[in-house]
């Protein structure tokens, strides 16, 4: 699978839909806030990784059920999630 990443614009764009802060953009990436700030700006941009961008749509679109079905099947695998 080809993958080309949101651009900085588009990222900023989920953020003002959302109506996040950078603090929450950046729990819902899965990245540290200083991070997040690198994928929407700078004079050289980060791109946002697959999973991160994959974490971030999943999260937004599976409801709380799927979710924990989701945390369940990470726990059998052998993680440790806190409830």
């Amino acid at each position: 699978m080809a993958y080309i990443p949101p651009t900085p614009e588009d990222l900023q764009v989920l953020k003002d839909e959302l109506g996040y802060t950078g603090k929450q953009m950046a729990a819902l990436a899965c990245v540290g806030e200083q991070h997040w700030l690198k994928y929407t700006g700078g004079a050289t941009p980060r791109s946002l990784e697959f999973s991160n961008l994959f974490h971030m749509a999943a999260v937004l679109e599976l409801s709380e059920d799927d979710l924990e079905r989701i945390h369940q099947r990470m726990r059998a695998i052998g993680a440790s999630l806190a409830p």
